[in-house]
């Protein structure tokens, strides 16, 4: 089985998405690292000539020509909350979180001017409440969740680099038509809990609104080789593999079970030392359950799957 891994396959694959504002698909996106958007050119997997650096420049407006969306529902492996999601409700300017260390600088000047939507954030909790779990609304001035398993709750609001820095490359530095809402995984790591997290927004796709969840098939900060098909281990580049094959079954029970099997591999825990990188894949899965799927990109570590075309 084939999937798209250079530009021009990607560009074909994007090509191919169904034309379908009625019903949004959900994508899974490899959402990067501050890298993406370093101000000279460095040669790393994630650096701002990247493969996914490159992807991303060309993924953000065909879905804009493509789904014409009234409004943006985004997930991020960099903000977890256990049991209740939280919706962010930020008004007329979406701020932003720098939730790194150790940069330099340049990455702590960055700008992504946006706007967030009352009535969409309350939707957005709406939903899951019809659902059966529960959600609130986040403003500017409450904190932060869980930011990615490694740090306590964070202190301050905005949009976290799992949001503004990919959007950053899709959508520019300024988005001032489409408004964004930014939603909480759930921080146990259970496959079926951020899977539930999807589903409940299923309805947002026929509401015309995009519904995006990010995080990396690969993240082990602890062994940076695993981040690099060329350098990581046999075992994780098989798991790599075995994810887009998984994601492309045509029958959504069999798509489903096959995903979860996925962190039984046995290069699941050298590739994600825990999960809250990989997880968006479930929700992003759930959101999209019914219907068709499509491999839009197959980049090592940050592939992107469409959901429900």
């Amino acid at each position: 089985m084939s999937f798209p891994k250079t530009q021009s396959q990607w560009r074909t694959a994007l090509d191919a998405l169904p034309s379908t504002p009625e019903k949004i698909p959900a994508f899974f996106f490899g959402h990067g690292s501050p890298m993406l958007i370093a101000k000279q050119v460095m040669n790393s997997p994630m650096g701002p000539e990247s493969d996914l650096a490159k992807f991303l420049r060309d993924f953000g407006p065909v879905l804009r020509a493509k789904y014409k969306p009234k409004g943006i529902v985004v997930f991020s492996a960099h903000w977890e909350t256990i049991g209740v999601r939280h919706v962010t409700d930020y008004g007329d300017r979406n701020p932003l979180l720098m939730d790194y260390f150790g940069f330099e600088p340049y990455y702590y000047q960055q700008t992504f001017e946006s706007k967030g939507n009352r009535a969409l954030a309350e939707r957005v909790v709406m939903l899951y409440k019809e659902a059966g779990e529960e959600a609130k609304l986040s403003g500017v001035h409450q904190n932060r969740g869980w930011d990615g398993r490694t740090s306590p709750p964070r202190q301050g609001s905005g949009f976290d680099h799992g949001v503004f820095v990919p959007f950053k490359l899709m959508f520019g530095d300024k988005v001032d038509d489409v408004p964004i809402v930014q939603v909480s995984i759930e921080r146990s790591g259970d496959p079926e809990q951020n899977w539930a997290v999807g589903k409940a927004l299923s309805k947002l796709r026929e509401e015309g609104i995009l519904v995006l969840a990010g995080g990396l098939t690969v993240h082990n900060l602890h062994d940076r080789k695993q981040f690099s098909e060329k350098s990581a281990s046999p075992n994780v580049t098989m798991l790599d593999q075995a994810i887009t094959v998984a994601a492309s079954k045509s029958q959504p029970h069999e798509r489903k079970q096959s995903l979860f099997d996925l962190m039984k591999h046995d290069g699941f825990a050298q590739a994600h030392p825990s999960a809250e990188h990989f997880v968006p894949l479930y929700v992003a899965a759930g959101a999209g359950e019914e219907g068709g799927v499509q491999v839009v990109s197959a980049i090592y570590s940050a592939p992107t799957i469409a959901f429900g075309i």
